[in-house]
């Protein structure tokens, strides 16, 4: 058992060097040398823990995925007694990453974006990692709006997991601000709940 847990923590160290190195020079950077000096094992650990690069990249990549869904998870949890509407809105502005924290992690997300157009296994995580995200997005869009219909709340979930997408390329490019995206996010939120408003 021992063995087993030494193996999964050294596979997610490696993992953090290919990370790293996508930061830096995006995915054509991360050769199986490369990550090795960087996460400072041998090339024979880095096979031994990957029997390709394709199964090392897509392992990094659901690194990423996880990193957010266990930020947003944090989010929810860290005041329970915050409206389902914060909680939406923090759960977006997660997914966003617009924090400048989390701005290696955006270029990271998005060179393996890139990389998953002509990579099926990549493409292939990536549906799984937004698959996961729209059905939370799906609860979180229900639980504030009430009444909203189960076709309706998909579409929103769909609408805003595009608009996350888009603005983090806009941010990353310098084409919006942060505050800029924030405003977006905030005007695509105040629309969903106009529709929650009897006056309307």
């Amino acid at each position: 058992m021992p063995r087993q847990i030494d193996h999964d923590s050294r596979r997610r160290h490696i993992a953090d060097a290919v990370l790293q190195l996508a930061d830096e020079s995006g995915l054509e950077g991360v050769t199986l040398r490369d990550v090795a000096a960087r996460a400072d094992v041998s090339m024979g650990a880095v096979q031994r823990c990957f029997r390709t690069k394709e199964e090392m990249l897509v392992f990094a990549l659901r690194q990423v995925g996880a990193r957010v869904s266990s930020r947003i998870g944090a989010s929810i949890g860290a005041s329970p007694a915050q409206s389902a509407r914060t909680v939406l809105g923090h759960a977006l502005t997660e997914v966003t990453l617009i924090g400048e924290p989390h701005r290696a992690e955006a270029r990271v997300w998005l060179a393996f974006v890139a990389q998953a157009a002509v990579t099926p296994a990549l493409a292939a995580t990536l549906r799984e990692n937004y698959a996961s995200l729209h059905t939370l997005l799906v609860r979180l869009v229900t639980e504030a709006v009430p009444g909203i219909t189960a076709e309706d709340a998909a579409c929103e979930a769909r609408t805003f997991l595009a608009l996350a997408d888009g603005l983090t390329t806009h941010l990353l490019i310098g084409h919006l601000s942060p505050a800029d995206a924030l405003t977006v996010l905030d005007d695509r939120l105040n629309r969903l709940w106009q529709r929650d408003d009897p006056r309307k």
